[in-house]
């Protein structure tokens, strides 16, 4: 249809965007439905939700309206969203929409229709679910969102039993820019020795990059998933990690490298030796035999696929019953047997959808609250749909914080049209649990990315303390470890640092502090994020009556504010009675 011409301006029909059983119509949580629509930027004055029973509808039509709420904006969108309450669980619902100019139309099932009263009563024009199953809802375990996550590359956190050293083991020194195929002795115990220092940081989740057995330092490349590295320590040596850290209401969460495997694995060794006749043969991807790679001029002529080109990390065959049945008994192994509470899911979006479903089914038998996070670089609906993960690394949103606070490539605009668009990526409850992050193992350091700067590195981490979902800082953040890219992010933790006068060590304590006490408001979606002046910007939180408000100074010039009860502030000065925020300082307000 074509709506009525007001002045020049017609209503753009093309941007409008909503899909039922999506990020756009969903389950949250105490059987509230969330709708939500897409609408062209600064186009629609309001709209109005005309819902109610589909059965009650064929007598009655629709049984209330309720105005929706523009919650977020982007660069070329405005997203609105409302939460209804059904009687039957089940709900047939139209939009109404008016633009700025007076025009107005409704949206349904059908598309775009003149807003007449028989087009409201038709049947056919309504969006449906038909019924809603509390089974097929996006399920999240309800601690994560309280939880501050802390990443350990545990070659590199501390050495906490020498007689484990691998040989050629170098003298433990964090200014040494490590090497790939360096040793340095971390190990289980290293981080036992260390559990007392993570509490008084405020950390209550440890997320540990692989542990078990592999020829690597960095422990990607498996040879056996059910044994600990020797290097590390042993069963009960980690048994006594998850024991003492559950003590401190700590959670341990393993990191899963499903996608490929070692090459020195007993599987993969066999393939080797025997080639076509070995029993393991379609345990992988293999383009042709011998596998052997001694005379391979060019890694792209691999004879089987592996992670990238790497020879040394063949790739896994997940759809193999036997494959999937062999890991799905390392996943829940570690579950029955150690009482771990969560598991990191390597190079995820490179294994089959139906292995991750029943890998969900498995893991969440033996533990229904156990956390599944899948390293996923890019948006990832299709993964994140209630039957797979409960959240990925949230790497566009690290992409964006960094990019804006540490390296200055973007302008303030761009940069809160992104973050508002990366929050309407999810349905809600998935967005909550979303894995924060700003550096880990596989990117240069904070620190390394602005160029030393240790003020912009706390703007950029308070911004990501303040952002909805579970946030994680890298091992020696706290203690300004820097490093550029592979494998120089994994330097030796400073231990010397450590200090009660160490500046970012007290400052990540405060913020830490901070998010804990926010997090209840944090999770909702009473959000603001705006320029309140060139390259000022003013991010606000509330819920319930509780406001949680922070300032970030981007420009070149001071900005002067009437003094209030302040959380934390970071190159700020108080006046008498006015706060003075200084180029590349913030004030948090609670």
């Amino acid at each position: 249809m074509q709506p009525s011409k007001s002045g020049d301006k017609l209503m753009e029909l093309s941007a409008i965007y909503h899909r039922p059983e999506s990020e756009f119509a969903y389950l949250y949580k105490d059987k509230k439905l969330h709708i939500r629509i897409r609408t062209k930027k600064g186009d629609i004055e309001s709209i109005d939700l005309h819902y109610g029973d589909p059965f009650i509808f064929m007598e009655e039509f629709y049984q209330d309206t309720k105005e929706m709420t523009k919650i977020t904006s982007d660069a070329l969108f405005d997203y609105w969203q409302i939460e209804v309450s059904v009687d039957f669980a089940r709900i047939q619902y139209l939009f109404e929409l008016k633009d700025t100019e007076g025009q107005s139309i409704l949206y349904g099932d059908k598309g775009c229709e003149e807003n007449s009263l028989e087009n409201l009563h038709a049947f056919g024009n309504g969006f449906k679910l038909p019924y809603l199953h509390e089974i097929d809802a996006c399920q999240v375990p309800d601690w994560v969102s309280n939880t501050i996550w802390y990443q350990i590359f545990p070659e590199r956190f501390a050495n906490g039993n020498a007689r484990l050293n691998p040989e050629g083991t170098l003298d433990w020194d964090s200014s040494i820019t490590p090497k790939s195929d360096d040793f340095f002795g971390g190990d289980l115990q290293g981080i036992i020795d260390h559990l007392n220092y993570l509490q008084d940081l405020g950390i209550t989740g440890l997320y540990l990059c692989p542990i078990f057995e592999s020829t690597s330092n960095h422990k990607y490349n498996t040879t056996d998933y059910f044994e600990i590295d020797r290097h590390f320590g042993d069963k009960e040596t980690f048994r006594k990690l998850v024991e003492q850290a559950h003590q401190r209401g700590m959670k341990i969460m393993l990191d899963a490298v499903f996608n490929h495997i070692g090459s020195q694995s007993p599987q993969w060794q066999d393939v080797v030796q025997n080639g076509e006749q070995s029993a393991y043969k379609d345990w992988f991807h293999i383009q042709q035999f011998p596998v052997t790679t001694e005379k391979l001029a060019n890694k792209r002529e691999l004879p089987y696929h592996a992670f990238g080109f790497e020879d040394y990390m063949p790739k896994l065959n997940t759809a193999n019953p036997e494959v999937k049945d062999y890991l799905l008994k390392v996943s829940t192994y570690w579950i029955e047997e150690f009482d771990i509470d969560a598991w990191r899911l390597d190079v995820a979006n490179e294994i089959d959808h139906q292995f991750w479903k029943d890998f969900r089914k498995a893991v969440l038998a033996k533990k229904p609250d156990l956390y599944i996070l899948g390293e996923v670089w890019h948006t990832s609906q299709p993964w994140l749909n209630g039957d797979e993960f409960h959240a990925v690394m949230n790497y566009p949103l690290s992409d964006s914080i960094k990019d804006y606070f540490l390296r200055g490539v973007k302008k303030t605009d761009q940069f809160i049209d992104e973050i508002n668009g990366q929050s309407m990526y999810y349905k809600q409850q998935i967005s909550e649990v979303m894995f924060n992050l700003l550096d880990s193992h596989d990117t240069e350091r904070i620190l390394w990315t602005a160029n030393g700067d240790a003020q912009l590195v706390k703007s950029a981490l308070a911004f990501l303390f303040l952002q909805k979902g579970t946030p994680c800082i890298y091992y020696g953040t706290e203690l300004s470890l820097t490093g550029g890219p592979d494998p120089d992010c994994r330097r030796c933790m400073p231990w010397e640092r450590v200090s009660s006068d160490n500046d970012m060590l007290n400052f990540m304590k405060k913020l830490i502090k901070i998010r804990k006490h926010a997090s209840a408001i944090i999770q909702h979606d009473k959000y603001s994020l705006q320029e309140i002046k060139p390259d000022l910007v003013a991010l606000e939180w509330s819920y319930d009556n509780q406001v949680i408000k922070a300032i970030f100074n981007q420009s070149k010039e001071d900005y002067h504010l009437q003094k209030e009860a302040v959380a934390l502030a970071s190159n700020c000065q108080e006046l008498e009675n006015q706060l003075v925020i200084s180029p590349k300082g913030f004030v948090i307000f609670h």
